[in-house]
């Protein structure tokens, strides 16, 4: 017998339910200036909008929201070199739980500060020399905490998979999909949530070329790990996909286009200048594949998922303004 999915459209409509009115439903944007540019009808999921700044609130949420009341009394721990950090720090300060969550050294300041004004815990790692999982489980076993990683948790990709299902909602059918991958949490529930609404539409992910773990991966058929990438899509460096992802993705994804950071940098200063918003460089990178020509067989409706726009002013000016 087959074994069951780590994941099911059930399993997103639950989690849309159950996050309702707590994540923001955030707004779909149009641009015929993008149109053009681009050549399609291109509809852009604005997750820079939505609470923390980024996706990550939705399968936090869901995922803390799940925990018996003996296990939200003791809390709940995660690691993140960022927006997951303060997505599991606000989740558990509105389900009345305590936080600890483990931080790479280089996280961006603002992204530090902002998961300790949520009132959880930082406690830092070096991301080049440590083990965050191993640290992450460590930390959690040794303080009685649920661990609630950033991907590789069927509620927390649920949870991601409600981005796609209410972009769909708006949008109507889509040709295609794109969507920026990680750990690959976001692209596993928006691909499932999408194939069962529409099974003809493409599933496209977003890596930046210098960290292409999950397009190796899915090259060679089975997880790869590349050197921890230096890219300034920090919310996507990471070196090997994620153990329940990758099944997901692996069956559902049809290909993986990569963008370098100079590309994500016009995409940044063209979604300031001409869509009026600020992303943050990995929120960046599927506009950066349309606007330079990563998409192969570019069909007429496309969706895109910008997945947050969690950047201090100083580095946006530094990236964008030179």
């Amino acid at each position: 017998m087959a074994a069951a999915p780590p994941l099911t459209f059930a399993d997103v409509r639950e989690a849309a339910a159950r996050i309702e009115g707590v994540a923001h439903r955030t707004p779909v944007l149009t641009s015929r200036t993008l149109d053009s540019l681009v050549g399609a009808e291109v509809f852009i999921k604005a997750e820079n909008f939505q609470r923390v700044g980024a996706f990550k609130f939705r399968g936090a949420y869901n995922a803390v929201a799940q925990l018996p009341p003996e296990q939200l009394a003791k809390g709940v721990a995660a690691y993140s070199s960022g927006n997951h950090a303060q997505a599991t720090a606000l989740a558990a300060r509105e389900l009345g739980t305590r936080a600890v969550i483990l931080m790479p050294e280089d996280a961006p300041r603002s992204k530090r500060e902002a998961t300790a004004g949520y009132g959880a815990e930082v406690v830092t790692y070096d991301r080049y020399t440590e083990d965050r999982t191993a640290l992450g489980h460590a930390l959690a076993e040794d303080r009685g905490l649920a661990l609630i990683p950033p991907y590789d948790h069927p509620h927390v990709m649920a949870g991601q998979g409600t981005a796609a299902l209410e972009l769909l909602q708006e949008s109507g059918p889509l040709d295609a999909l794109v969507v920026p991958v990680g750990g690959g949490g976001l692209i596993a529930g928006s691909a499932t949530a999408a194939t069962a609404l529409h099974p003809g539409i493409r599933i496209v992910g977003v890596e930046p070329e210098a960290g292409d773990d999950t397009r190796r991966s899915l090259a060679a058929g089975a997880r790869v790990t590349v050197p921890v990438p230096r890219t300034i899509a920090d919310g996507q460096a990471l070196a090997t996909p994620g153990e329940l992802t990758f099944p997901v993705n692996q069956r559902l994804v049809d290909s993986i286009a990569l963008v370098t950071d100079a590309e994500i940098v016009t995409a940044m200063r063209f979604a300031f200048e001409r869509l009026k918003i600020v992303l943050e460089p990995s929120g960046a990178t599927p506009l950066a594949a349309l606007l330079a020509g990563r998409v192969d067989r570019l069909p007429r409706r496309i969706g895109v998922i910008a997945s947050g726009g969690n950047i201090d002013a100083a580095r946006f000016t530094a990236l964008v303004g030179g």
